[in-house]
């Protein structure tokens, strides 16, 4: 797979921000900032904490990932994402049995979560394809 081309390589897409996943992880994101502002106090360096930087992560991952040469480490950096997409709905789920926000709150947000997880592995299953067909 090394020297793989990207997805950008061949004129689809020419900055991360133009993929429709990071777009929807970067709004998943500013949600989570602005519902986190809600929570006590006490958790602005647990839960919040932790919260906020999984969102981040899942958008930075996948920015990363987009600049990545080859199509093994861009797989990696998506692989990350979702590994944080996971992490965001588990701390969510916490948030609602502590009634931080509300259950319908939690299931709109690990909805979208699945969203842009599924957007992930079509992106991870496409690069996989097409450094598989180049390889053969």
């Amino acid at each position: 797979m090394g020297g793989a081309r990207g997805l950008r390589d061949y004129g689809i897409m020419k900055e991360f921000t133009e993929l429709r996943v990071w777009q929807e992880g970067k709004g998943l994101t500013v949600n989570i900032y602005k519902l986190t502002e809600k929570f006590p106090r006490q958790e602005m360096f647990g839960l919040t904490d932790q919260l906020r930087r999984a969102a981040n992560s899942v958008c930075a991952n996948i920015a990363e990932g987009f600049e990545r040469y080859h199509t093994k480490d861009k797989i990696k950096f998506y692989y990350n994402s979702r590994g944080s997409i996971s992490e965001c709905k588990s701390h969510l789920l916490v948030a609602a049995e502590l009634n931080y926000l509300t259950k319908g709150e939690a299931d709109e947000l690990v909805c979208r979560f699945n969203r842009v997880g599924y957007l992930l592995n079509n992106m991870i299953s496409a690069l996989s394809r097409a450094a598989s067909s180049r390889s053969d």
